[in-house]
């Protein structure tokens, strides 16, 4: 690959590529017929190792001695088994919101209503019950405005289903339906915002800080300053939880100098801000926000962002579930996180 490429994958500018090469010897190994140089794998598995390194609070120097000595100058491929990164169309995956486009759910009859043709996600039959069961007991739930079971039912589909097919397959599609009939109807509007506020409470509990945390440097999850739907980041920071990652989350909406302020203060290994709607977004505020911050990765989250008009150096995350997967590799690495999560 050659090194504009790498630098998008990295989330790094070019220069800093060079800077690498230069002073520790980190440069590309391969060459084109054109006697142009390029990464090979070995040389991208080092790049990530030391990227990985200086999140977590190595200097330049310690996080590139430590990937030579990870991935010598000698090897000609990664290890058997390589800490390498994903392939390109994977670092950007063209996914929507799942829970928005692969189940589509209406209430009818004071119950949320599944399809069962080919537009259902596929599952196995007794985990697509369960999860039909709990979709439907939680939109009943709501137009009575139980909340003990509405409370019961959000722990019970979080504990047994993971918070990530929990949001997708249950709430998300839930809270959408209920939405789409009270402006069709032009009433019930206190049936969404009560389920909301109990969603919130729910993904709140399940995003415990981990005194466990695989990681010391946490990941920063906020909104654009201008989003008003920030339930999908409470998702995204209970996901993590349960994959031992820390993370600091701002659900209110900070101004962009606020959000400077805590980038600046907390030294996070990653930011990760969530848009919904197009045109509440600033592409150039990641600008702003990496002025002086070279040991952080960027990160746009969500529909409203428009990939074109990102900087190289961000990252586009569409899928929650993609984005928790994505954000593990980067801390950790793919050999690094499987062993660590099976301990």
């Amino acid at each position: 690959m050659p090194v504009a490429s790498v630098a998008r994958r990295l989330g790094v500018a070019p220069s800093t590529l060079r800077t690498w090469d230069r002073r520790y010897g980190l440069g590309p190994s391969g060459h084109t017929d054109g006697r142009h140089r390029r990464y090979g794998p070995a040389d991208i598995a080092r790049l990530e190792l030391m990227q990985r390194a200086l999140l977590r609070g190595a200097s330049t120097a310690e996080a590139a001695r430590y990937a030579l000595d990870q991935v010598p100058r000698s090897a000609d491929a990664p290890p058997d088994e390589p800490i390498e990164p994903p392939p390109e169309e994977q670092v950007h995956p063209e996914h929507t919101l799942t829970a928005r486009t692969s189940l589509r759910i209406e209430v009818a009859d004071g119950e949320v209503v599944l399809p069962t043709g080919d537009d259902q996600v596929p599952q196995p039959r007794t985990e697509a019950q369960g999860t039909s069961r709990l979709a439907r007991g939680l939109s009943a739930a709501s137009l009575a405005m139980d909340v003990r079971a509405v409370t019961r039912l959000l722990e019970e589909a979080i504990e047994t289903k993971g918070v990530l097919t929990a949001w997708s397959q249950v709430i998300e599609p839930v809270l959408t339906a209920l939405a789409a009939r009270w402006r069709s109807r032009r009433s019930g509007a206190e049936v969404e915002y009560l389920l909301a506020e109990y969603v919130f409470a729910a993904l709140a509990r399940a995003t415990p800080v981990r005194v466990d945390a695989r990681n010391e440097r946490p990941l920063l999850l906020g909104c654009a300053p201008q989003e008003r739907d920030s339930l999908p980041m409470y998702a995204l920071g209970a996901a993590l939880a349960e994959r031992r990652i820390l993370t600091q989350l701002f659900g209110v909406p900070l101004p962009r100098d606020v959000l400077a302020a805590a980038v600046g203060q907390s030294m996070p290994a990653a930011v990760i801000l969530w848009a919904q709607r197009p045109g509440v977004t600033d592409p150039h505020l990641f600008t702003r926000l990496a002025r002086g911050r070279q040991r952080c990765r960027w990160f746009a989250c969500g529909p409203g962002w428009d990939r074109s008009e990102l900087p190289s150096t961000v990252e586009l995350l569409d899928d929650l579930s993609a984005a928790v997967d994505r954000l593990e590799f980067v801390l950790f690495g793919r050999r690094v996180a499987s062993s660590l999560r099976s301990e």
